[in-house]
């Protein structure tokens, strides 16, 4: 950016822009949050249906299982990939905010991060990230369970009709 070419209200432009901007990255961090809750009340929610229709009895145990743990694996990596692609986006946004505070009189979060060890130190500071993308891979182990349960009794029950 030239600032140069920029008016003389270009401070008070920027100063705009950027309290717009930090609050852009403040609502994406909301909507991460509100997404993790989202795919969490879903995996509950799955393994109650799944109960559910056990308790019922009426339906093919076997094929229940397996919809019901492929369905909560799919989504388990549809949520690492969202978890993936917001951390993407936050550090994109971190990136303009640092350039943005390059003329701004004090870099509070270039300041920060700087405190922060640059998320190099744990002892200092552990991002979220790191934390939150085994959530979905430690939620998919029940569901893998119960695929890899269900694919060994219908080759024991194929095996024991022979």
């Amino acid at each position: 950016m030239n600032i140069n070419k920029y008016d003389e209200k270009f401070g008070e432009h920027l100063l705009e822009e950027y309290k717009l901007y930090v609050e852009m990255v403040d609502r994406i961090s909301e909507r991460r949050m509100q997404t993790n809750k989202f795919y969490i009340s879903l995996l509950s929610g799955l393994l109650a249906l799944l109960s559910i229709l056990v308790s019922v009895g009426k339906f093919n145990q076997s094929l229940i299982f397996i919809i019901v743990s492929l369905l909560g694996m799919a989504l388990c990596i549809l949520w690492h990939i969202n978890i993936r692609s917001y951390r993407q986006l936050n550090s994109g946004k971190f990136k303009v905010i640092h350039e943005m505070e390059q003329h701004l009189p004090f870099p509070c979060y270039d300041r920060e991060w700087e405190l922060l060890g640059e998320g190099k130190e744990k002892s200092k500071y552990l991002q979220l990230t790191r934390v939150e993308k085994y959530i979905p891979l430690i939620l998919a182990i029940p569901y893998i369970f119960l695929f890899l349960y269900t694919l060994a009794s219908l080759l024991i029950s194929l095996i024991w009709q022979k």
